[in-house]
């Protein structure tokens, strides 16, 4: 096997760049975030596991479904970091998404539906903003200026 046969075992940082279409700023980005792991050579460089080209995968399709990097890596942790990922883990992280991406699903036809309602509005009515307060849940905080983010906690709660 040659230097560059495509089936090393293990490939260098360029040869995951390649392989994936991804630059190597954003392989060394999701190895210091911990979605990615690669051992060090004698000569000190970077080489990944063959597998790493298929959690690449995994990692750029969850991203484009809009999951946080945070909640990626807590799947990509579940998953050995020398093997590749098989359909089964990839059905369970599918599985373990699926609630998550049906909600964002909802908001975005809830979105869609309400959005002509607000043209004009100008959000002057915080509580019977449908988009950014349904429901009034916002008043929950109290009164004065929070976040319309119901997620966001304040720091008195905390």
């Amino acid at each position: 096997m040659t230097e560059h046969s495509p089936l090393k075992k293990e490939l260098s940082v360029g040869d995951v760049s390649a392989r994936s279409g991804l630059p190597i700023s954003t392989i060394h980005f999701y190895e210091a975030k911990g979605l990615i792991t690669s051992e060090r050579n004698k000569g000190n460089h970077r080489r990944y596991a063959r597998g790493v080209l298929r959690k690449l995968a995994v990692i750029k399709v969850a991203q484009k479904t809009g999951i946080p990097l945070e909640e990626i890596r807590t799947a990509m942790d579940r998953l050995s970091s020398d093997k590749t990922v098989t359909a089964k883990d990839w059905k369970d992280l599918a599985d373990a998404w699926k609630e998550d991406l049906d909600e964002r699903i909802n908001q975005l036809i809830r979105l869609r539906d309400i959005m002509g309602s607000c043209i004009g509005c100008g959000c002057l009515s915080v509580t019977d903003c449908d988009l950014l307060n349904p429901d009034d849940t916002v008043q929950k905080n109290g009164p004065g200026a929070y976040f319309l983010n119901p997620d966001v906690k304040l720091k008195q709660e905390k």
